[in-house]
């Protein structure tokens, strides 16, 4: 993250702080801030991302209270960092969030913790001069939120708000009768690595895990067919992120005349191809490849569904 390092105040001597921007009566906090990144840094203003934190600064209390929107800036490309500027009498340095916090005054670097955090969950910190709130989802302890919910010291809304949060997925595994599987690679991985097609379900929408299967497949591979049985569920543990449960369908065996109805949408993938198994080391990371390995088996086995940790089956 970047620190600004100001030796221009007598008064405060060197002073590190995070950019930002003071708001005028006519703007958002997301206008200010990106007037400011583009004004002060270079920076455009489309690297403005999402709202991670809000604090309440009442340490000016009871004469002024400042209300502190802290956003996610990001991430710029090599080329943007290049140009960026400061003012004469300012440095700016990359850290780590831990350096980064340490040089920070506690109540800017109570709110970063808090933000990271927000940012893990993809949730919204919510502070009152730098505490986070029982009511936030984001920065609570895991002990004070089991408090809380044993002394049933929350309403409902604010107890749906900190209980842990789990992202659902859906994949489809093709085979050929080669014993293989297909992979589409997606168009924004720079890593060159190839996944199963599937994605996330829209559960928001009423939508269900085979009914989100199928519209990925129809989105990346522009054909609909009926998918077969639940071959696993996958629960991978992404601490600090959101842990996520994949259910993975058997889309069936594919032949010649099948293979040549896809339709790749270049959207969403750049490119696709069958694979045997001895290839996956050098197309999927390392989880995925001990998913589809053993979901071929459960294919080829007529077992399962399986009960899948990080792809490892359940002992």
């Amino acid at each position: 993250m970047l620190v600004l390092t100001r030796t221009n105040s007598p008064s405060l001597g060197i002073h590190h702080e995070l950019p930002k921007a003071l708001i005028t009566q006519v703007e958002s906090p997301g206008q200010g801030l990106a007037r400011a990144m583009e004004k002060d840094l270079g920076v455009d203003s489309h690297s403005l991302g999402r709202l991670l934190a809000v604090d309440c600064d009442l340490w000016n209390a009871p004469s002024l209270a400042f209300i502190v929107h802290l956003y996610l800036v990001g991430p710029l490309s090599e080329d943007e960092v290049a140009v960026m500027t400061v003012a004469e009498g300012v440095t700016a340095s990359w850290q780590g969030p831990e350096v980064a916090t340490g040089m920070l005054t506690e109540p800017e670097a109570a709110r970063v913790r808090a933000a990271f955090a927000a940012f893990h969950t993809g949730s919204i910190a919510h502070l009152v001069t730098s505490r986070v709130q029982p009511g936030s989802p984001a920065g609570l302890p895991s002990s004070l939120r089991a408090q809380l919910e044993q002394d049933r010291a929350l309403d409902a809304a604010s107890h749906r708000a900190v209980r842990p949060k789990i992202l659902a997925e859906a994949d489809v595994l093709f085979t050929d009768s080669a014993g293989g599987a297909l992979l589409v690679r997606p168009a924004q991985r720079e890593d060159g690595h190839f996944r199963l097609p599937g994605g996330g379900i829209d559960s928001d929408l009423g939508e269900g895990p085979r009914e989100a299967a199928r519209r990925r497949v129809r989105a990346e591979l522009g054909f609909d067919l009926p998918l077969g049985r639940l071959l696993a569920v996958d629960w991978e543990n992404l601490t600090p992120f959101p842990t996520r449960t994949r259910y993975v369908f058997h889309g069936g065996t594919l032949g010649e005349h099948d293979l040549a109805r896809i339709r790749l949408n270049t959207r969403h993938s750049a490119g696709w191809r069958m694979a045997v198994p001895d290839e996956l080391p050098s197309l999927v990371a390392e989880p995925v490849r001990r998913r589809i390995e053993a979901c071929l088996m459960s294919v080829h086995q007529h077992t399962g569904p399986l009960e899948l940790r990080c792809g490892t089956p359940w002992p």
